[in-house]
């Protein structure tokens, strides 16, 4: 060593015989390295000094002593921890204070370990299986059924029906006609092929037609004012001699008076009141 190596490199009194720290290949009398370099410890404020341990978490530091849970003050060294507002915790503390717990089997999901996310709830990744096969769902396709989460295959092996119309599955909604499952969009006119759902409809041979077709097709035509008869929600119409009326139509072909439940007399086509009839 030259002369000036032996000196401390800050207050310049020899190191000879006495313990001294290098930073920057500088060396230094232990009190001054203390002074000028050490750390305060985060707990207590004080400094650590280069006799001691300084345990580092993100730019912080702590005594060896000081590194404990902020909750029950167990030691954190060489132990997992996790951080929350600043403060150092235990994972059992962490737990209970802010961890999730599992939607299947409602045991805390530990800090470090993977939480599966699905509909505000939260899931080991173990207890994230489908119902039926077992199997992780991880960010799988699911459909969820009583509260219980099934892989697509699964769900539509055991719970879901065919469409009458495309034979494909029906995974929600549907419409039920003749006992029978439709997609809405499947279930429409026979006739016009409009959408049906939601609308009112006429059955035919076991098929839907909307109102119009229905009339158009197979509806009988009044013998007053010829547009179809379709007695869609049991509206009155009148039959005589194989011809029909829409009620408010069976009128006095003269004076227009109601017909409906009273006697009336045909001449050809016509039919009159017994008023007109006699005139």
């Amino acid at each position: 060593m030259t002369s000036n190596q032996t000196d401390c490199h800050y207050c310049l009194q020899s190191l000879r015989g006495r313990k001294y720290a290098l930073r920057e290949e500088n060396a230094y009398c232990v009190t001054c390295y203390d002074s000028l370099f050490a750390n305060p410890c985060e707990k207590c404020k004080q400094p650590i000094e280069c006799n001691s341990k300084d345990l580092a978490y993100k730019g912080r530091h702590w005594h060896e002593g000081c590194f404990k849970c902020a909750k029950c003050s167990r030691s954190l060294v060489e132990e997992p921890f996790a951080a929350k507002d600043e403060l150092l915790l235990c994972t059992e503390c962490y737990s209970d204070e802010y961890s999730s717990k599992c939607f299947h089997c409602q045991r805390t999901i530990m800090p470090g370990s993977r939480k599966m996310e699905f509909k505000g709830s939260s899931w080991h990744e173990s207890c994230f299986v489908c119902q039926y096969c077992r199997q992780p769902l991880g960010t799988k396709p699911l459909i969820t059924k009583d509260n219980e989460n099934y892989c697509v295959p699964c769900f539509e092996k055991q719970f879901a029906h065919h469409c009458y119309a495309c034979k494909k599955v029906i995974t929600s909604g549907g419409v039920t006609y003749h006992d029978q499952p439709w997609h809405k969009e499947c279930f429409v006119c026979a006739g016009c092929k409009t959408q049906l759902s939601g609308q009112r409809f006429i059955s035919k041979d076991e098929y839907p037609y909307c109102v119009d077709c229905f009339g158009k097709w197979y509806a009988k035509k009044c013998a007053a004012c010829k547009k179809p008869i379709t007695a869609l929600g049991g509206a009155k119409f009148i039959s005589f001699e194989e011809r029909q009326w829409h009620g408010e139509c069976f009128n006095c072909v003269k004076c227009s008076v109601s017909l409906v439940g009273q006697g009336f007399l045909t001449r050809q086509d016509d039919v009159l009141c017994h008023e007109c009839g006699s005139a």
